[in-house]
């Protein structure tokens, strides 16, 4: 099993959370930005660096860990492969409409409640839905 690290982006827009998905490249299913870690960095330095990379955000990073979820990471080549992902929160402060993966992705701002019901993994599910940002601050 290997780790990556994941940013869930969250704002509140007229009193209301809203949580940032991402599509994955391949199947273009609704996911949150991740990566493996990076040496040198924070877990939350690295979920900022995802969160940038793949959806454009720059935000404030928290170093509080929210939880975790597995997957199977899949694979052309070789075997599918089981990751487990630890998740830090981002408040997001600025989108960028230009950004390393923008031609290879889509990004939507949605309800908690939402996003939760679109995310296919169960424990990052619970995680967005349950997500609570007083408990970060």
């Amino acid at each position: 099993m290997r780790s990556q690290i994941a940013a869930l982006v969250y704002r509140v827009k007229n009193g209301k959370l809203q949580v940032l998905l991402i599509t994955s490249r391949n199947s273009g299913r609704w996911i949150i930005p991740k990566g493996w870690p990076m040496e040198g960095e924070t877990p939350a330095n690295a979920a900022a660096t995802e969160a940038w990379e793949e959806a454009g955000v720059k935000g404030k990073t928290y170093d509080r860990c929210l939880g975790v979820y597995s997957y199977f990471k899949v694979r052309e080549k070789s075997r599918d492969l089981p990751c487990l992902v630890l998740v830090y929160p981002i408040k997001a402060k600025k989108l960028a409409t230009e950004f390393p993966e923008y031609k290879q992705r889509r990004r939507k701002w949605f309800s908690a409640k939402k996003a939760a019901k679109l995310v296919r993994e169960k424990e990052l599910a619970h995680m967005l839905a349950s997500f609570d940002p007083r408990q970060v601050t």
